[in-house]
């Protein structure tokens, strides 16, 4: 490795002024920035004498901070700001679009101190650091992992139990995730929709170059040659592809951001997307290509000119050079629809998980629920012997609002991201080898949160006022810690600890009081998870003093509708001027962060599915309307040009019915044969979309079959207009034309 580096989590909250302000904050070793390989915009990077206790007090801060909370000024750099109540001196400013890279706890970040471990270097079980490394010119990740994996061996020797299970992978890989494979699907999705586009444009030219014969003969009776009328029809196609082109670019201008807006993160460094020198460039290669590839063919076959039969009147028509024009279009209109299908199965298949996805019970109810989070850290409140005092204080505030139908906290809510996953040891049961570990989630409740996210207690009793320090330790699991630990027992009176029996003499037993249905944790789709929840107000039992070391909690008010003055519908958001009012009354430097409904936090959870949804919608949607623009244009071409056989036929007796079943016949045997070929190839390329499907699979019927008849619906409605205008010819002004 050239540089290595680590992080973890820290929670600052910037204070000394008017308005205090949560800012998510990083402990980092100093060769961290240096290993990403960023610059600062001002001053410098932290140094390595900086990374020790007692002279870590330097920040460096994200530049949205910087214009946010200083303004923009230039000469922050040097200036002592108050995080978590001390001082700190401000030492560099971080260039604007650099944002630290993932996990989650990382993202958001916006300022930066030393890590300064000091005597926690020497610990052994903690698992708090994020590892990032920079490798050597030459170095492979092959060889990052095997020397990785003999270091590892190697603490395993000296320390045993201490070794960790470490994954070494690109960084790159952790940023954009799985999206790879979601952005080559709607890459083909795009480039479909293109060659449907194309393919309207192709045989509308050749339309065009069959009512241009008798223009092209003339043309050719004046000395033009072939070669001469290909590149007019051609550039005449190049003309009209570099024109839509321009007419692209100018929506792409406004789609862009539409689409950004819209993926509400789901496509990592989305904000970096933009129109610059690379997409026009490749627009108008694009369209230069696309203008050339589907305007050559009707340029070569509308330079091809039987003078004789073109020159005279009524000539051309029913020729076989029109037979050809006619069958290469009917092909243009298949491969449209067969295309168009692909689309629809797979907006049909993102339809159908979405709803899948919608239908998962969250274990709670989102309804009318606010959510806010308060920390203590740095104010007068973060003592141990009044953070709990100060909680308490403000939840029987927030509970007395109007408008308030019950209020509790919590340290993290479901799907709020931060999970956290503690160790513990059951009564009775054998201990596991040193160096393995049974986890499970944790979290610390103020009484009334499951009455107030509506999570039902399925067995035992919630968590109450009497559950304080000095009272027995009490403990409520979910359902899938009760499954796994005690099947087909009652694990009311159950005992566990946080302790390692192993080290502790007298480890901290807390009694399970409760059993409560499982709820989604950090992913609305991950399978649910072993939870414990502990009352707040005991956690002081077994950890650093009363409130442990939670210097933070999220509250949760359920608002009431009856009292709301316009019902439910944004009756909690409502109530987030009074709550911020309510914290403040409490303590007015203590910051109020992550103001927001559960109903915005469950959409943005879903909100990857609901982005690809949109945009396979989207392009469905337009591709099913090209599909038809085609089917109803190569019909109503046809039929104008048999006009003289449709009125002899009708002269001779042929009934209406039989034209229109004749004309929409045609029109349907084009869109079947296209459809024939669209289910095959939907059937081999949505395969590729497995990853983004919950609940269904890639060759759901029901979408194959939804999507064949929506289109073959479309088929119909596009043939029957002019099949019906076709019936409607009159057969004796029809042959008077002849």
């Amino acid at each position: 490795f050239d540089h290595v580096g680590a992080a973890e989590s820290w929670g600052a909250n910037l204070t000394g002024g008017d308005r205090p302000e949560s800012v998510r904050g990083l402990r980092i070793t100093p060769d961290l920035l240096r290993a990403l390989g960023v610059r600062p915009q001002l001053g410098r990077l932290l140094l390595d004498e900086e990374d020790e206790p007692g002279r870590d007090h330097a920040v460096v801060l994200g530049h949205g901070l910087w214009q946010r909370r200083f303004a923009g000024d230039p000469g922050v750099v040097g200036r002592t700001v108050q995080v978590n109540g001390e001082p700190y001196t401000v030492v560099g400013v971080m260039p604007r679009g650099f944002e630290f890279p993932p996990p989650f706890w990382a993202a958001g970040s916006e300022m930066w101190r030393p890590l300064a471990l000091g005597p926690r270097a020497a610990e052994r079980g903690g698992w708090s650091l994020r590892v990032f490394a920079r490798l050597e010119p030459g170095a492979s990740l092959d060889r990052a992992r095997a020397e990785v994996d003999a270091i590892n061996a190697r603490v395993d020797r000296e320390l045993p139990g201490a070794a960790r299970d470490i994954e070494v992978g690109a960084l790159k890989e952790v940023v954009v995730g799985d999206i790879r494979p979601a952005l080559l699907v709607l890459l083909g999705a795009v480039g479909f929709v293109l060659l449907i586009a194309c393919a309207n444009v192709a045989h509308l030219l050749l339309a065009r170059a069959g009512t241009r014969q008798r223009e092209m003969a003339v043309r050719a009776a004046l000395g033009a040659g072939r070669g001469r009328i290909v590149r007019q029809l051609l550039t005449e196609s190049l003309l009209l592809a570099l024109l839509g082109g321009g007419a692209g670019l100018a929506l792409a201008r406004w789609g862009t951001a539409a689409v950004v807006a819209l993926s509400a993160g789901s496509i990592p460094r989305a904000g970096d997307v933009r129109l610059d020198g690379r997409v026009l460039a490749f627009a108008a290669a694009l369209s230069l290509l696309t203008g050339v590839a589907f305007g050559l063919v009707p340029a070569l076959r509308g330079a091809v000119v039987h003078q004789g039969a073109a020159l005279r009147e009524g000539g051309g028509r029913g020729s076989t050079a029109g037979g050809r024009r006619t069958r290469m279009r009917g092909v243009l209109v298949a491969s449209e629809f067969a295309l168009a299908l692909v689309l629809l199965v797979g907006a049909g298949l993102m339809a159908r998980s979405f709803a899948a996805l919608r239908g998962i019970d969250p274990g709670f109810d989102a309804r009318n629920v606010l959510t806010m989070e308060v920390s203590v850290a740095g104010s007068p409140q973060a003592a141990p012997v009044r953070r709990a005092a100060f909680y308490q204080d403000v939840l029987r505030s927030l509970r007395a609002l109007p408008g308030v139908e019950s209020a509790a906290a919590i340290n993290h809510i479901p799907l709020g991201g931060d999970v956290w996953g503690l160790s513990f040891a059951i009564e009775g049961r054998p201990l596991l080898p040193a160096g393995e570990m049974q986890t499970a989630t944790y979290r610390v409740v103020l009484p009334g949160y499951f009455r107030t996210m509506r999570i039902p207690v399925v067995r035992g009793r919630d968590v109450s006022e009497s559950d304080r320090v000095g009272a027995p330790g009490a403990i409520v699991i979910n359902e899938m810690f009760a499954s796994r630990h005690w099947p087909g027992e009652d694990p009311i009176g159950k005992r566990l600890t946080f302790d390692d029996p192993r080290r502790t003499a007298s480890p901290s037993w807390l009694t399970v009081v409760g059993v409560v249905k499982n709820v989604v944790r950090g992913s609305w789709s991950a399978p649910a998870g072993e939870e414990v929840y502990v009352p707040y107000l005991q956690e002081g039992n077994y950890l650093e003093g009363p409130g442990g070391h939670v210097a933070y909690l999220t509250f949760v008010l359920r608002a009431d509708c009856r009292a709301a003055r316009r019902g439910c519908a944004g009756a909690a958001a409502a109530l987030a001027p009074a709550v911020r009012e309510a914290v403040h009354a409490v303590d007015r430097g203590v910051p109020v962060s992550r103001l927001q409904t559960m109903d915005e936090v469950v959409a943005g959870a879903t909100a990857e599915p609901r982005f690809y949804l949109f945009l396979f919608g989207a392009f469905a949607a337009v591709a099913l309307t090209l599909a038809a623009v085609g089917i109803y244009g190569v019909m109503s071409y046809a039929v104008s040009r048999r006009t003289q056989e449709i009125g002899i036929r009708m002269a001779l007796g042929a009934p209406r019915g039989g034209v229109l079943r004749q004309v929409v016949g045609q029109g349907m045997a084009m869109a079947g044969a296209g459809a024939m070929a669209g289910l095959a190839g939907a059937f081999a390329l949505t395969r590729l979309m497995a990853g983004l499907l919950y609940g269904i699979r890639a060759t759901d019927a029901a979408s194959f079959a939804a999507a064949a008849l929506a289109l073959g619906a479309v088929a119909l409605a596009a043939s029957y207009l002019p099949a019906r205008r076709a019936t409607r010819i009159d057969p004796v002004a029809a042959l008077r034309a002849e």
